[in-house]
Order: C-alpha cells, then sequence, then structure tokens
C-alpha cells in the first residue's frame, strides 16, 4: 500500500473515531435531568449572611486606612505626599506613576462607600430572612 494512501486511511479513520466520539459525548451530556456542571443551584444568600460581618469589617478597614494621615501606610494622604516628592525631585515618570495610583485609589472610596451601603441592606434582609436559612 503507497504511504499516501496509508496516510489518508489513517486521516480518515481517525476523522470516523472522533465523530463517534463526540456523538457519544453529547449524547450523554443532553440526557434527561442533565445539568451543567458547576452551575448554581441557589442564590448563595445563607453563605453570603455568614460572610457579611466579616465583609463589613474589612470594608471598615480597607476605608480607615485609605482615609488615614500620611503616616498611614496605604492612605491617599501618604501617597499624595509621594506624588508631591517626586514632583519636587523632578522624577516625572516616577511622578505619573504614583498619580496613576493615586487616581485609582481615590476611586476605591467611592466603591467601598457604596459596597458598604449594599451590604447594610444585605444584613438588614439577612436578620429578617433567618440568616438565608429561608429562602
Amino acid at each position: 500500500m503507497p504511504a499516501a494512501s496509508r496516510t489518508r486511511t489513517t486521516v480518515v479513520s481517525l476523522l470516523a473515531v472522533g465523530a463517534l466520539l463526540g456523538a457519544a459525548g453529547a449524547a450523554s451530556a443532553d440526557g434527561p435531568g442533565a445539568k451543567p456542571s458547576g452551575a448554581p443551584t441557589g442564590d448563595g444568600a445563607q453563605a453570603l449572611c455568614k460572610r457579611a460581618p466579616k465583609i463589613d469589617h474589612r470594608i471598615d478597614r480597607i476605608l480607615e486606612r485609605l482615609n488615614g494621615d500620611a503616616t498611614q501606610r496605604g492612605s491617599i494622604a501618604r501617597l499624595e505626599q509621594r506624588v508631591a516628592n517626586a514632583k519636587s525631585a523632578g522624577h516625572t515618570e516616577i511622578e505619573t506613576y504614583l498619580d496613576n495610583r493615586l487616581t485609582f485609589r481615590r476611586s476605591l472610596v467611592p466603591t467601598l462607600e457604596g459596597r458598604q451601603k449594599d451590604l447594610a441592606d444585605v444584613e438588614k434582609w439577612c436578620e429578617s430572612h433567618g440568616d438565608g436559612a429561608d429562602s
């Protein structure tokens, strides 16, 4: 049997086997009562109710750090001071980099405050619904 014919036969055989396996896999996955793997079955209310106090504490800690003075690592004031120091030293590339970080850090405050408000609403819901057990 010539080599070209053998290669063609092998390719055709592999395609046929692949098609059969693909059809068998699709048939078994689409069977009655099949659910996509990993799909959520609920909204996770009970788990969120359990974690809400820890999340609230974490947001408080982060906001306290962001709103700290220039001696507080991670604060907006400290980063503003670093930007001013880079500007006065004439380090324009460093100033640009730090200024972009400062812009992002400032944007975190309203985002976290919004999450804190949303979380307070969640905690109220949790109290009135048995910590999510009756959802």
